[in-house]
């Protein structure tokens, strides 16, 4: 087992790693940027190193810094996070490279299911099913291969996420056009501008699948979250078990998942995202890293995902089969509380926390590094706290966010809160019976919003 761990990373992920590490024994470094020198994370672990300024690209993406941190604390494993350099497969072989464990997939497996044209291919001969779109990245004119897919298509950037480099054609005479605004949004937002076509769903759910893979060949699949709920392609709210799944849909995407991770030689955890529309499912991409909705995951099943991924990266077997995995315990909702302004369309709010009330009781954890006092930094994503909820089943678990949503107090920045209330409490989403453009179709954020709750 390791000594130490570098958590190249912040925030409540940051929090997160190191109560995991401490319940194993293993000592923590924190790194931190000038802006982060009062984030919880550093207070919590037993080392701390400034790496650089608030810019991410000065501080948490710059490479050097990290290992650099790294190597003067005497850390032997780098766990880091999810976002900045987690899908960076460059980077986890220079950590192999420097004599340090990276806490995560190998970099052979990123780079084969990191971009989605790539890890579209390995699907395909893993027998997994694919929306169908062009083969592998643009490079020529391909309007013949759009007409014969049928409009509409869906432009996707092959790195990245979030809704960058995505574009909606429904005429061939917007595929041109599209096409380049697509290429140069991609490129602004991920240093590569290679973007390829899909076939348009119109009505899907984003249903996504957990797995874990150690080192001796063993890889299990969770049961499913639904992160069908998203904003401009963000998600919102997730759940599991999914209200539109059934255990016979359920298995056969748990076993795609896991044909998928084999094909790659994958190891460590990861998530395989699938489109779900009438009955049928889609492969759409591999997260080839730890998921900010995890906790869905560790409610439901009843594990501790961050411990598993230390264990496993410490060449440990997994301690449990397929069967165990597909338990489901519970019902589980995770709420992303972001400090946004609901009223002057949800522009990030950083600033000063002046008080701040956690909700509590049966079935509600909160993960999260603000405290009262706390400034919230300018420099990076907006979330400040995931409430995550767990009750015997889905109707409980909606009354239960809504009472969990109505203790949580924050003065000084907005928050999203109030949005998430108002999602929980809409007849359609009360439902189950609801797409990928529930917000759009209801119109639910039309109206005003409190500024906190």
């Amino acid at each position: 087992m390791f000594k130490k761990i570098l958590i190249a990373n912040r925030s409540e992920i940051a929090v997160r790693v190191i109560r995991a590490a401490r319940e194993l024994g293993i000592k923590t470094v924190a790194v931190y940027s000038e802006a982060d020198r009062e984030s919880r994370h550093v207070a919590m672990a037993d080392e701390s190193v400034c790496i650089g300024p608030g810019p991410s690209k000065l501080s948490y993406l710059d490479q050097e810094a990290v290992l650099s941190a790294a190597k003067i604390t005497g850390a032997d494993a780098i766990h880091p996070g999810y976002g900045f350099l987690s899908e960076n497969a460059d980077f986890s072989e220079l950590c192999a490279k420097r004599g340090f464990t990276f806490i995560g997939p190998p970099p052979a497996a990123s780079r084969k299911l990191g971009f989605k044209s790539t890890g579209k291919a390995v699907a395909t001969v893993a027998n997994v099913p694919v929306v169908p779109g062009t083969e592998g990245d643009i490079t020529t004119d391909v309007s013949k291969e759009v007409a014969a897919i049928g409009y509409p298509v869906l432009i996707k950037a092959s790195a990245g996420g979030g809704g960058k480099g995505m574009r909606i054609v429904r005429t061939p005479a917007e595929l041109k056009p599209q096409l380049e605004a697509a290429a140069t949004e991609a490129k602004a937002a991920f240093g590569d501008g290679s973007v390829f076509i899909e076939k348009l769903l119109e009505r899907p759910r984003h249903v996504e699948i957990q797995i874990i893979a150690d080192n001796h060949g063993n890889v299990v699949a969770f049961p499913e979250r639904d992160c069908t709920v998203q904003r401009r392609h963000q998600k919102l709210v997730e759940e599991s078990p999914s209200p539109a799944l059934t255990p016979e849909i359920r298995r056969d995407m748990q076993a795609a998942a896991i044909r998928l991770a084999k094909a790659a030689n994958y190891q460590n955890v990861g998530t395989v995202e699938f489109l779900f529309q009438d009955g049928k499912f889609y492969f759409i991409e591999v997260n080839a890293r730890l998921q900010v909705e995890h906790p869905v995951t560790e409610a439901v099943a009843g594990v501790d995902l961050m411990e598993l991924m230390i264990r496993v990266a410490a060449g440990e077997k997994l301690p449990f089969g397929q069967e165990r995995a597909s338990e489901i315990r519970c019902h589980a909702i995770e709420h992303r509380i972001n400090a946004e302004d609901p009223d002057n369309n949800f522009m990030p709010c950083p600033g000063r926390i002046e008080s701040i009330e956690l909700p509590g009781g049966a079935g509600v954890r909160v993960d999260t590094h603000v405290y009262a006092g706390y400034t919230i930094p300018s420099y990076y994503d907006s979330m400040i706290a995931k409430l995550i909820i767990s009750a015997g089943d889905r109707p409980t678990a909606l009354r239960r966010s809504l009472r969990a949503l109505g203790e949580l107090k924050i003065v000084g920045v907005k928050t999203t809160a109030g949005m998430h209330a108002k999602v929980v409490a809409h007849p359609v989403f009360m439902s189950g019976d609801f797409d990928t453009h529930f917000i759009e179709k209801t119109g639910l954020l039309d109206a005003k919003e409190p500024s906190n709750v």
